[in-house]
Formats: structure tokens, C-alpha cells, sequence
């Protein structure tokens, strides 16, 4: 949940000044290879190890689905209601995995905790300052994010109950259903404007995220 309030920090961080293209860009590179990080051993590792691995398949399959047909009605929509959506559909697999790791009596991971921080920064940042220009008010701007955060929040709530009553096999569906939708948001979203925006440098940004989270990941 505190990932969850960070939005609003973040979105007011974004509202307060203008942020250099290329900083946003290397910014949002190395949250991409963060997130490929805590796809690989907190999502889908944890997910096998759980209940094998047809589950985590099939939460893959339908996490990658849902999240493209939301991705593509964002799309068409165009201005800051694509921007807040898009992270809200970012939010939610998120932090339904931190609440089933609460459920499970479980330390938050800290490979997680910033590779989901260190993603939602840029896309926080860039976000603001693009619904400002959309919006025309930054009061609106904030209510958008308090929303995110709040649905985000509800999300923790759903995954520490769903887990607390579930099945092994639900867990790593719902692990692979986060999988699916980060996997799709990285390569559609994320790392293609991290390379606009930063250029060249993005791949060793990357790189160096998914050492850092992953360094992270077998610390915890």
C-alpha cells in the first residue's frame, strides 16, 4: 500500500517542475530492467514454485491479453485520461502481488518494492507534466493520481484476501496474470519510449536495473 500512496508524491514531484527528456528516459530505462527482474524471480519463479507450471502459463496468457485490449482502448482515447489509465492498469497486478505476499505472512520483497518504485517514477513524473498540459488544471491532474492510488490500494486489499483463502494454484495464476501484463506493458510502452528518449544509453540503463533489482531480489 505504501507503493500505492507513493503516486501522489510522485504525481506532485512531476506537477512541481519540468523534468529533462533524457533523464525521464534513462529514469524509465532503468525501471524497465527492474521490472524484468521482478517479473522473472518474484512473479514467475515464485509462481512455478508454487504450483508448477500450467498455472502461471495460463495467468501469463490471460495477463498479457487483458492488459493489450485495455492498452488498446487507452490508446484510442487519447490526452491525460490515456496517461491515467494507462497507470492504472500499470497499478493494479502490482499491488495485488504485494498484498498476496502479506497474505502469505511474507516480507515484502525488496527486489519488488523497488522495481516497482523506481518504474512508476518516470511514468509518474512525465505523466503529471503531460495531463497538465491536457488538463489545463493541476487540481484535476492530482484527483487523477489520488484515484490511481486509491484503486491501487483496494488492489493490495483484493490480492491479501484472495490469498488468504486461495488455492497454491490461484496464487500462481494471479502471479503469472501480473507477469503477463508487465511483460506487455514493457514492450509496447515503457522501454520504447525509454529508447526515445533517452537513445543508446537505454540499453545499459536497463542492464544495470535488472542487476540492481535482481542483486536486491536474492539479498531479501
Amino acid at each position: 500500500m505504501l507503493a500505492a500512496i507513493g503516486w501522489g508524491a510522485l504525481a506532485a514531484v512531476g506537477l512541481a517542475r519540468s523534468w529533462p527528456r533524457k533523464l525521464v528516459g534513462l529514469v524509465l530505462g532503468f525501471g524497465a530492467g527492474a521490472l524484468i527482474s521482478a517479473v522473472s524471480f518474484e512473479l514467475f519463479q515464485e509462481g512455478i514454485r508454487l504450483a508448477g507450471g500450467v498455472p502461471v502459463a495460463v495467468g501469463l496468457a490471460v495477463g498479457a491479453i487483458a492488459y493489450y485490449a485495455g492498452d488498446t482502448k487507452v490508446s484510442s482515447m487519447g490526452g491525460g485520461a490515456a496517461l491515467a489509465l494507462g497507470a492504472f492498469l500499470d497499478g493494479i497486478p502490482e499491488q495485488m502481488v504485494l498484498g498476496i505476499g502479506l497474505a502469505g505472512g511474507q516480507s515484502v520483497s525488496a527486489g519488488l518494492l523497488a522495481a516497482i518504485f523506481v518504474s512508476n517514477l518516470p511514468e509518474a513524473i512525465g505523466g503529471s507534466t503531460d495531463m497538465k498540459r491536457h488538463m489545463h488544471s493541476e487540481k484535476k491532474v492530482l484527483l487523477n493520481w489520488i484515484w490511481i492510488a486509491a484503486f491501487c490500494v483496494v488492489a493490495t486489499a483484493i490480492g491479501y484476501a484472495v490469498a488468504d483463502v486461495a488455492s497454491d494454484e490461484l496464487q500462481a495464476g494471479i502471479n503469472g496474470f501480473a507477469a503477463g501484463a508487465l511483460i506487455v506493458m514493457l514492450v509496447d510502452s515503457m522501454i520504447p519510449e525509454a529508447t526515445e528518449q533517452a537513445g543508446r544509453a537505454t540499453g545499459l540503463v536497463t542492464t544495470l536495473g535488472f542487476a540492481v533489482a535482481a542483486g536486491l531480489s536474492i539479498a531479501g
